[in-house]
């Protein structure tokens, strides 16, 4: 079915067209051209709206970003009770946007893309990060300050449980679990707390 010009927007028909190829095959594993074809256009018509595969991907990245950045601030601002629940609730909101936007969440994780040379993505994707370093610096104000690591530093680490739990045992990649994502997220996320001293051992 030819959709590129039929709803008037050949650019946002491209990027859709390449978030079906993304699910189906990764974000390396098809070409410009069969997102042409994909999208119902010729490959001469892409280049009227990208200079290539990798910038095409990189706006799927960039659209991505910015939902997850919106559902990241969601999740924290969302009237969480306290400073803790609001910080949780930026992990759940991880695990929530790869199930529901798998083909953007490859392209922002899995492409290989150097932000550096995307501005806008990048732009974007620190708009992203920039919400669980908020979270992690009001979470860590319940501590001493000499024992408070950086915000970078704390976000980081949830960040990257987030993706392990993510690319381990909810995306297939061959890991097993008996546990659901977000019970392992979130007793990662305790213990890692409980590490800091922002929870009583025995909670």
């Amino acid at each position: 079915m030819k959709t590129g010009y039929h709803h008037g927007n050949l650019r946002q028909a491209l990027v859709e067209a390449s978030l079906a190829l993304i699910t189906e095959h990764g974000p390396t594993g098809f070409t410009l051209s069969e997102a042409a074809k994909a999208a119902g256009v010729t490959p001469a018509a892409v280049y009227r709206h990208f200079a290539g595969r990798n910038e095409l991907i990189a706006e799927v990245a960039r659209q991505g970003f910015d939902i997850f950045a919106a559902l990241m601030e969601f999740a924290y601002s969302g009237g969480q009770p306290t400073a803790l629940a609001a910080f949780e609730s930026t992990g759940r909101a991880y695990l929530a946007f790869a199930r529901r936007y798998p083909g953007h969440y490859q392209a922002m994780f899995e492409s290989g893309l150097n932000l550096n040379d995307h501005p806008d993505l990048a732009m974007v994707a620190a708009k992203a990060r920039g919400v669980l370093e908020r979270a992690a610096e009001a979470l860590s104000l319940y501590m001493p300050p000499a024992k408070r690591p950086p915000s970078t530093m704390f976000s980081a680490h949830i960040w990257a449980m987030s993706h392990g739990v993510v690319e381990l045992f909810m995306r297939g990649n061959g890991a097993k679990s008996p546990f659901s994502p977000e019970d392992l997220l979130e007793t990662g996320i305790g213990i890692y707390l409980r590490g800091l001293g922002l929870l009583p051992p025995d909670q």
